[in-house]
């Protein structure tokens, strides 16, 4: 008899790999039916000559069934053998682990900002009254309605040409150079997301303040610092991990805008290049990383949801 927290497990896995696999599917069948010549578009903007196309068929094996095509293809990605790029004349394997570095920093560093920024405000809100909750609502909403690139045309304007702290313009070299070069993308990249972080945190948390169990608790006497950490702040971390994984996984995706407005070289702005030169081999590629790596956190996020509360498991959420 499988317990319902392996039973939970195991299908949160089976999705993952059926999710992974149906993305792949998609992302490869895009090539296989677009029209016209595969060779011609992997060939991305150039004008290749008939011998160019020959060895382009030659060496994606164009000529080869689908599922036979899409097997050498997915293979060669488990492998970490991603092909060629004609575009950049370079291993796409490499120019994706060239990049994948700033990319991660960026991500990690708008992590680091969003999570207790977002429950911090999100907590002292619902549990501060009318007052402070009115001013986190109304920044929030603020902050919810400026895009990314919005955000960013005004964080370069004040910081880096009027006050001059920070660059414009580049990844930076080394840890501290790197963060001196990455605040302004994160913090553009965090706005929105420590806006939306800390609505759900005051929503969760207000819930819980209104609940039987709280008022109970409180009627017996038990202070409320110790109430708030027992009783809300618990109950509370289900749907804010939640939207903490959502938040991360979205993160990745929205690099794309960030990387591109201050020139960072990684993998978000390579993805823009790669589809301005029509390369569509690197383009397929990073977007498989990119939805897999989507998939994965939040596949994480559940498992931890569960670790926290097994009763997740029965209900299936």
């Amino acid at each position: 008899m499988i317990s319902p927290v392996l039973g939970f497990i195991l299908r949160r896995l089976a999705a993952l790999v059926v999710t992974l696999f149906v993305s792949s599917v998609l992302l490869y069948g895009v090539l296989y039916l677009s029209p016209g010549d595969p060779a011609a578009l992997i060939a991305g903007g150039h004008n290749p000559s008939q011998s160019t196309l020959a060895a382009i068929r030659a060496e994606y094996h164009l000529s080869d069934p689908f599922w036979s095509r899409y097997w050498r293809w997915l293979s060669g990605l488990l492998q970490w053998k991603l092909g060629r790029s004609i575009g950049f004349d370079d291993q796409v394997s490499h120019l994706i682990s060239s990049r994948a570095t700033n990319t991660l920093f960026l991500v990690g560093y708008a992590t680091v900002l969003i999570l207790p920024i977002g429950i911090a405000a999100g907590t002292l809100s619902a549990l501060r009254g009318r007052v402070l909750g009115n001013i986190v609502t109304t920044v929030t909403s603020l902050l919810m309605a400026v895009p990314t690139f919005v955000a960013a045309i005004v964080l370069i304007w004040v910081f880096a040409t009027k006050l001059t702290w920070f660059p414009i313009f580049g990844s930076g070299s080394g840890f501290l150079d790197r963060v001196r070069h990455l605040t302004l993308p994160a913090v553009a990249l965090a706005c929105s997301y420590v806006a939306y972080l800390s609505r759900v945190t005051r929503s969760a948390v207000s819930a819980e303040l209104r609940s039987e169990h709280v008022d109970t608790a409180r009627s017996r006497g038990i202070p409320m610092r110790l109430v708030v950490r027992r009783h809300v702040l618990r109950n509370a971390a289900a749907p804010v991990l939640t939207v903490s994984g959502l938040t991360v996984a979205g993160l990745v995706a929205g690099t794309v805008v960030a990387e591109q407005a201050f020139g960072v070289s990684g993998i978000g702005s390579l993805l823009v290049l790669a589809a301005q030169k029509q390369d569509f081999v690197v383009v397929q590629d990073i977007s498989l990383l990119m939805v897999s790596a989507f998939v994965v956190v939040n596949t994480i996020v559940d498992l931890l949801n569960v670790g926290l509360d097994p009763r997740l498991a029965r209900t299936g959420r």
